[in-house]
């Protein structure tokens, strides 16, 4: 029933766990890695671990979602990043919000670091606005409706997650579970809480006013440390 791809680059250390852990729900049977060119041991260790990994012709994780999608052979894709696990019985969320006519949603977040400031923004999460959106949620949608909307636009480098949720709204009611999708930490332990946070509310705040993904992208890779964009 579903299709899982995960955009990756140098996710050695983690992508053969978090493969594991989604083979455990029976009905999983495709899972695709979509690497953007990791000089890592990413595509060995997820194919060891059962995944079928493709290496994309560009790094983005528009272009390699795209890629993963276009692999696929089932009529549900469920778009993960490398360093999120979503909860025991997901395809059984994901097949049910479809029976119930919804043709794409997500999870609630919530982070494996139990700090105050991370665990209030994640409640704000469960609320279904555009602008708590964002890819560490995951994404479930039908494979007709990512046609029909032409899929991830591979010229947006940031905030490609959060563009493509307009669009899907247009066609489809989107279901928001009541569960989350826990997500690493990681980035937020290695820049500070406070700063990260700030910085990426500075990055939304210039993609509202329209400013370009090279004005984006200079500003994500100035503020941000150990960053893969």
């Amino acid at each position: 029933m579903i299709s899982i791809i995960i955009p990756t680059f140098q996710e050695a250390e983690g992508i053969g766990a978090l493969v594991a852990y989604l083979q455990k729900d029976t009905n999983v049977s495709d899972i695709i890695v979509a690497d953007g060119g990791s000089t890592d041991d990413t595509v060995l260790k997820a194919r060891q671990a059962g995944a079928r990994a493709i290496i994309c012709p560009w790094k983005g994780r528009a272009s390699q979602m795209n890629a993963g999608a276009g692999m696929a052979v089932n009529r549900i894709l469920y778009f993960l990043h490398a360093d999120s696990y979503p909860p025991v019985g997901f395809v059984q969320d994901i097949v049910g919000a479809v029976s119930h006519e919804y043709q794409s949603g997500c999870y609630r977040l919530s982070f494996d670091y139990p700090h105050w400031f991370l665990m209030v923004n994640c409640w704000f999460t469960r609320f279904n606005i555009d602008s708590v959106r964002f890819g560490d949620q995951s994404l479930f949608i039908t494979r007709k409706l990512f046609k029909k909307i032409g899929g991830f636009r591979e010229d947006l480098i940031v905030m490609e997650d959060q563009e493509i949720i307009k669009r899907i709204k247009r066609y489809s009611r989107f279901k928001v579970f009541h569960r989350a999708v826990t997500t690493s930490a990681r980035k937020y332990r290695q820049n500070g809480i406070y700063s990260l946070q700030a910085t990426f509310c500075i990055i939304w705040f210039l993609y509202k006013l329209g400013a370009s993904q090279e004005k984006l992208l200079l500003t994500y890779r100035r503020l941000i440390r150990q960053d893969k964009v």
